[in-house]
């Protein structure tokens, strides 16, 4: 059973990208590097404080299928925190494999820019809780300067991607992951316009993605508006613990779950 976290407490989530059953980081999702075993990675986020994990299958293939479901179960008997995955999610089916092997919340893409219309039978069935929409946005040619992308941030769609969070809101997402094409990878900081443009018209939490690079960097998200911060590289490579980041976030005030 999943540990229950307030909803003041700002959550820290590392991010799992798994390929082939193992875990890889990139830049702009290029150049893609082994970065461990992600049943061993999330044991030790687990118990480093981590307050949920991702699972991201970001080759989303149905030959990857099987290795997720089989990394997943093994990871749900490991952790006792909540799993969010992602990747080759494409029909009620897929939600109901994922939460049956220890999924406690999935998360679409791809699949909901092909059918909207999958978000509200998801939350029809399981419940706006269960739904994470990751949003891949990146500076791009639209009404509000930010465009949704697909494929790593190499595919634009020509969707704005303020009006894809209200249209998903309205169809029932429980919270947005927003991953900053720009960024990803860079260590260069979140984006912190791109999370206050956002913010304005999300009204469920909002899970700032890509760019960590410093513990500065934690909190400005934070300040811009996000209540949840996922990393990968700085914590797969060791650049900082958990508890160094909640360790500064408290420091500026927040309040972290210990």
């Amino acid at each position: 059973m999943s540990s229950f976290i307030s909803p003041l407490s700002k959550r820290i989530i590392p991010c799992l990208d798994v390929a082939g059953g193992r875990v890889v980081k990139g830049t702009n999702f290029q150049d893609l590097k082994d970065a461990g075993d992600p049943v061993e990675l999330a044991k030790h986020y687990g118990e480093a404080g981590a307050d949920e994990l991702t699972f991201l299958d970001i080759s989303a293939s149905v030959e990857e299928r099987s290795t997720t479901l089989e990394i997943l179960a093994r990871t749900a008997e490991q952790v006792f925190i909540p799993l969010t995955v992602g990747g080759g999610i494409r029909e009620i089916a897929d939600v109901d494999r994922l939460l049956r092997a220890g999924a406690d919340k999935v998360s679409v893409n791809t699949a909901a820019i092909n059918r909207p219309e999958l978000m509200n039978e998801i939350a029809d069935r399981f419940g706006n809780q269960v739904l994470v929409l990751s949003v891949d946005a990146k500076r791009g040619d639209s009404p509000s300067g930010y465009v949704v992308t697909t494929h790593g941030g190499r595919t634009e769609t020509g969707i704005d991607a303020l009006a894809w969070v209200e249209e998903g809101i309205t169809r029932g997402v429980g919270e947005i992951l927003l991953n900053s094409m720009d960024a990803d990878g860079t260590r260069s900081g979140y984006d912190i316009e791109m999370l206050q443009a956002v913010r304005a018209v999300s009204s469920v939490p909002l899970i700032a993605s890509g760019g960590a690079g410093s513990l500065e960097d934690f909190g400005a998200a934070l300040d811009a508006g996000a209540d949840a911060l996922l990393a990968a590289s700085v914590f797969h490579y060791g650049t900082f613990t958990i508890e160094a980041v909640k360790d500064h976030l408290a420091s500026r005030g927040y309040s972290v779950r210990r």
